[in-house]
Order: C-alpha cells, then structure tokens, then sequence
C-alpha cells in the first residue's frame, strides 16, 4: 500500500543506492509534470516485482525548477548553502531534480532507475549518475561506521517529514546531497589514534568518545548540535559510499523536515563554533557537489497530471 511519504525517506539503510540528478528542458515542462504524476505508480510496480528487494525511491526537486511546477512553494525550499570558511569553500551546484533509488539488490535498483529516467523522455538531461554500496559493516571508505546516531523506528518520521507547520507540504522531507571525494591516500598515512581523534569516536569497535575527551575539531563534535532548549538536533542519514579505481568518497544525503539543521550542521564543519574551531575531517575530503532538494508526498506528484 502506498504511503503519503516517498518509501525512499524512511525506509531502513540498503545496501545499494543510485543517485541521478537531472535538469529540466523548460520546453518541455508539461511532459515533466505528466512523468513525475507517473511515477508513484511506476514504483509501486517495481516493489511487486521485487518483493525481497526493499526496493524504494525517492524524488526531489529543487528551488530552481519548483515554480514551473506549482504557485506554492515549501516554506523552507532555498537553493544550497554557500559556505566559506578559513580552509573549505561549500559550493552550490544545485540541479533540477533528483531520482534517489535504493534497495537490497543492484540489479532492482538499476531497473528502477532506468525506467524513471526513461519516462521523463527528451524532457530532462542527465547531469550525473553515482552508484554506491553497502562498504563491510555500514562503513565510510575511511573504515568508521557511518550513520551511527541515525533516529530510530517512529522518530525517523518526526524527524525527516514535515509536519503540520506546513500543511500544503505536509509528508515531504528536505533533501541535501554533498558528494565527497576522500583523498584516502592521504587519510591512510595517519595512524589509527590520529584518525580516531578526528572522528571522536574508535574505529574498530565504534565507541564514541566522552564528550569530555573529544577534539573541539572532532567530527562528532562538529555534527552534535543543540537547541536553545539542549535538544539534540537531528537529521536523518542515508549517505553510502562509492568508489572506482580512480575516485573514491562518500554521498551523503541527509532527510529532514527542515534544512535549517543541516545548515547549521554544516556551518559547524567548514566555518566551526565561535573560536573558529572546524572540522579537521574536512581536511581529507573535498565536497565537489551541493545540491538541496524538496522530497513532496506522493499526492502532490500524482496531482502534477494536466496542470
């Protein structure tokens, strides 16, 4: 049975992934909209033919194209932070659209997202395609375990949808995509001690360290923000690796019902706190895309048909 939310949200960490973003020819807007009210159907089939597969997708669009598609507009829908700070410059690269598939089985997902892009036709042009895997235990290529202070079972919704602030987007989530790419080389000279104090947390058996012996540049530091009530902030996680014999990083895409917290969060990192204290992980990646999206409810695509 259909849900309200896109599956691909809230549904448990998979082993495989595929991330296609897209641009809109505007020429051709009408055959956009008649593919995205398409698409929940189109999913669904592909559930049934694949039952075990935990096949789900989600789909996303971004500020730059929302209002070719409707007169109302997500409260927060923004384009991607640009952020610069002493070492690190976030830069926006923010597309039309995104197809995030994901599922227990590559061939499932490849299957998915090539009958998704199919229906879009001459309408939109491919930017990129990453595909990823599931690395030993939910492992980063630095070998830390990755998504370790994801929410859990109801919380993963209040969380990453949004809820009845606003009510016209009410069951749609915002997306932010960083693609990653590790310089491993470098990262692998360090030795285990070194590296555990730049995640603050152990690599073998994933201990995070008291909040009294962490780094101020500690990863886990950096990403552990409060509200002004001392409430964790979260965001909800479902970044994986990718890797070819040439590049090699992470895709991290977080879900939440608000891109305020992913902002501040990644403030944290390339800007840090107010001694000027920034991620020193940072130091062993660098971001090559930026990109922030609007996940809508199922109703809202299916709606997209003849307007």
């Amino acid at each position: 049975m259909m849900t309200s939310f896109q599956s691909g949200i809230i549904a448990e960490a998979s082993s495989d992934a595929l991330f296609i973003t897209l641009n809109v020819n505007r020429s051709d807007i009408n055959a956009v909209k008649n593919a995205l009210a398409a698409m929940p159907a189109l999913i669904e089939e592909h559930q049934a033919q694949f039952p075990d597969a935990q096949l789900h997708a989600a789909i996303g669009l971004s500020r730059l194209i929302w209002d070719d598609l409707d007169n109302q507009r997500p409260r927060h829908l923004s384009t991607f932070p640009h952020i610069i700070g002493k070492e690190v410059e976030m830069v926006a690269t923010d597309v039309d659209l995104i197809l995030h598939i994901r599922s227990s089985r590559h061939d499932a997902t490849y299957l998915l997202g090539s009958a998704l892009f199919a229906t879009f036709g001459n309408a939109v042009t491919l930017v990129d395609e990453v595909s990823c895997f599931k690395y030993l235990d939910n492992r980063d290529l630095t070998g830390f375990v990755d998504g370790t202070e994801n929410p859990e079972g109801e919380q993963r919704k209040q969380v990453a949808l949004v809820g009845e602030d606003d009510p016209e987007f009410k069951n749609g989530s915002y997306l932010n995509i960083i693609r990653f790419v590790h310089d491993l080389t470098k990262w692998e000279k360090e030795d285990i001690k070194t590296q555990e104090d730049i995640y603050g947390r152990t690599k073998h058996t994933n201990q995070e360290y008291p909040s009294s012996e962490k780094s101020v540049h500690a990863h886990t530091k950096r990403t552990s923000l409060k509200d002004e009530n001392g409430n964790s902030m979260e965001i909800l996680r479902h970044s994986m690796p990718f890797a070819s014999l040439t590049e090699k990083g992470l895709m991290f895409a977080s879900y939440s019902k608000t891109p305020t917290i992913f902002n501040l969060m990644l403030e944290s990192m390339v800007k840090g706190d107010k001694e000027g204290n920034t991620d020193h992980l940072m130091k062993y990646t660098r971001a090559t895309t930026g990109q922030a999206f609007f996940v809508p409810s199922n109703e809202w695509l299916e709606s997209r048909s003849g307007k």
